[in-house]
């Protein structure tokens, strides 16, 4: 039996990201989403999922630790002079060290902040997964598992892929260095699962979509998928109809709107089909 989530990143960045997510949900298309605790659109994302009826939808936190403002104050390793994180680049760079008890405190806190606020909104929390991947680098490990130990949160994303067919993918060494980087994390990570009862999916897709979503890149990486349980990284939504500055809004792009016809399109279902793959939300385990 094959299965696939197809989880849908950033679910609070904007309203037009929150819209297209929404309509990738209703289509089917969609099985899952990670929600942005601090993201600036996080009440109409909340307002929209008590829309969803009885939709067989999975919820997740998306571990946020490089874009915006936190919701703890008076951090002093993850912000800037104006209090905001400190972007990719940099986040990445700081989250590289382990073993800085200050750093490891300061995401502690702002992780569990983010939990709570899902939490105190009364959803269900099925999954962790992290904005740019921050919860696999060396100083976020340790608070992440935790976090989901602590609040009994069954699943995790271990963004752990096989490179792609050099013949078919045309993927740049950039691309292909930093989906390496972040896999090689992953499977670190698992270290780190043992004997906690938390679960990872049996694969992962995704990386190697970045920046090159097409309905064939999108099939390409389907093809041969293995047994089991497998989650689709993807990024839908819709353009904002006037320009916003807003942390995220340079992730609100039309490539994200592209994103989103490939998945709503008849062909990328009619692919499944034929490949007997089957969509699927995460699955609910005893917590």
């Amino acid at each position: 039996m094959r299965q696939l989530i197809v989880n849908a990143d950033d679910l609070g960045a904007d309203e037009a990201r929150n819209a297209g997510i929404f309509e990738a949900i209703r289509e089917g298309s969609v099985t899952s989403v990670s929600i942005l605790a601090n993201g600036p659109a996080l009440e109409d994302g909340l307002r929209g999922i008590t829309f969803l009826g009885n939709k067989k939808i999975s919820f997740g936190i998306h571990l946020n630790l490089s874009e915006g403002i936190p919701l703890v104050s008076g951090l002093r390793q993850l912000t800037g002079p104006e209090g905001c994180f400190l972007g990719k680049a940099r986040t990445h760079e700081l989250l590289s060290e382990p073993r800085d008890r200050d750093l490891e405190g300061e995401i502690q806190q702002e992780l569990d902040a983010q939990v709570r606020v899902l939490e105190k909104a009364g959803i269900p929390i099925s999954h962790l997964d992290g904005h740019q991947h921050v919860h696999l680098f060396p100083a976020a490990v340790r608070a992440a598992v935790n976090l989901a130990r602590g609040h009994r949160i069954p699943w995790i994303r271990l963004p752990q892929e096989p490179d792609p067919d050099p013949e078919n993918a045309r993927i740049g060494f950039p691309l292909l260095q930093e989906g390496r980087n972040f896999s090689g994390m992953a499977k670190a990570t698992r270290v780190h699962l043992n004997e906690t009862g938390i679960r990872t999916t049996d694969h992962f897709r995704g990386l190697y979509l970045k920046g090159r979503f097409s309905l064939s890149a999108l099939i390409d990486s389907l093809e041969n998928l293995p047994e089991g349980l497998t989650e689709l990284m993807v990024h839908p939504g819709r353009v904002p109809p006037t320009p916003t500055s807003n942390p995220f809004s340079q992730f609100s792009t039309l490539d994200r709107e592209k994103e989103l016809e490939f998945l709503l399109g008849i062909k990328f279902r009619m692919a499944l089909a034929e490949r007997g793959i089957d969509l699927v939300p995460f699955p609910e385990l005893e917590r």
